[in-house]
């Protein structure tokens, strides 16, 4: 397996399309002293290495009347039920994030409902009937301070592992 080196040129790219993921390439080329040619030859490289895995639009939840974010600690009977219960998780579109955690509880969910009714009714009637799920712990964003995608400036770079065919 050879190892790809993401270098200052590439940190510079992924730093403009993090902030706008529609950015036009030739503008990225003239921020980086670079052909459009090779802007996207970049980008197709890093979309390949799997470091750019997509882009998307983001809709803020207010704007769909959904007013409520919560995060849910949940705690499992057994950790290998894992899939069964991520399974069932996925079948809930309020649910908009899901990681495996470690302390209290097994699961860190991210939700987003219309109210607090709306709320009551996704962990009371939902969450917690899902099998293998033995408790909930909910806490209620008041705001969100800061939101952003990962930082690409001037990480230390250990190279990406890459098959090489």
């Amino acid at each position: 397996m050879a190892k790809y080196q993401i270098d200052k040129t590439d940190q510079k790219i992924l730093s403009f399309l993090v902030k706008n993921a529609r950015m036009p390439f030739l503008e990225i080329a003239r921020e980086c002293g670079v052909s459009g040619a090779a802007i996207h030859q970049r980008v197709k490289k890093l979309e390949n290495l799997g470091v750019i895995t997509g882009s998307r639009l983001l809709v803020k939840p207010q704007a769909l009347g959904l007013n409520v974010c919560a995060f849910v600690g949940v705690s499992l009977a057994q950790a290998n039920h894992y899939p069964t219960v991520i399974d069932a998780l996925k079948q809930i579109p309020e649910v908009v994030e899901c990681h495996f955690v470690t302390g209290e509880h097994a699961l860190m969910l991210k939700i987003f409902c219309y109210n607090h009714d709306h709320l009551m009714e996704i962990l009371i009637n939902t969450i917690q009937n899902i099998p293998s799920v033995v408790q909930t712990k909910t806490f209620i964003s008041l705001d969100q301070a800061i939101e952003r995608q990962v930082w690409v400036k001037n990480h230390q770079n250990k190279g990406i592992n890459v098959k090489k065919d």
